[in-house]
């Protein structure tokens, strides 16, 4: 794990956090089917599964908010309507995971970290009252330690109040933690609490390459980092 390492001094850090969507797990064709869903029932055409993963990694009411606008800029949509639409979408949510599936050297990664004693956790903008049953439907359930969802606390990231969070319950130092995640919210949260950031090329985005958001490394797949 020599670039793990390298990102820490010379040392395997004690902590690594992980977004989800995007970085550990390929939920979009379930997430686009409870949208779709939720859209058909009010009346409006399906968005689909690219339209869906260029919304997707800011949390479900900004999902929700971007499926009613149509695109990203959501500023027109109502609090009533979108309070409206995302009840009823986490309700179909509930109930669509079986399309989720782990990106390629996901367990093979979180398996060697965990050999080697790292502490692991999940700091994710999904709800989180879906993380630990989606972790257990893909075979993840026993590795992290910390769960922290996007309405555990009051921030989000791209706030890093959830990454320090994870950091002080650990006992951490900076020098000894860092992040992975798919986005500019993973990689601004990371900057914020003093860690490094690798990014995924192959997460949402919102169509953008992760690279332009200066991470402090870029991997087409988590294997590289064995």
């Amino acid at each position: 794990m020599k670039a793990l390492r390298e990102l820490c001094a010379g040392e395997l850090p004690r902590l690594v956090m992980f977004d989800l969507d995007g970085t550990l797990v390929d939920s979009v064709p379930d997430l686009a089917a409870a949208v779709d869903r939720m859209l058909v029932e009010r009346g409006r055409a399906p968005a689909g599964i690219e339209r869906v993963r260029e919304w997707v990694g800011n949390g479900a009411r900004v999902l929700v908010r971007r499926a009613l606008a149509g695109g990203l800029d959501h500023a027109a949509v109502s609090d009533v309507e979108t309070e409206e639409a995302l009840g009823r979408f986490l309700d179909i949510y509930a109930d669509c995971h079986e399309l989720t599936v782990l990106y390629p050297g996901v367990h093979e990664l979180l398996e060697a970290l965990s050999t080697a004693a790292v502490e692991l956790a999940v700091v994710t903008n999904k709800p989180e009252r879906f993380v630990a049953p989606l972790l257990e439907q893909v075979g993840l359930g026993g590795y992290f330690r910390w769960i922290i969802g996007g309405d555990t606390l009051p921030q989000q990231k791209p706030d890093p109040a959830a990454l320090l969070q994870v950091m002080h319950l650990a006992g951490v130092s900076q020098a000894q933690s860092l992040f992975v995640g798919d986005s500019r919210n993973d990689v601004l949260a990371a900057r914020a609490a003093g860690i490094p950031c690798i990014a995924v090329s192959y997460g949402y985005n919102h169509g953008r390459p992760v690279a332009e958001e200066q991470p402090s490394l870029v991997v087409d797949s988590l294997a590289e980092l064995l």
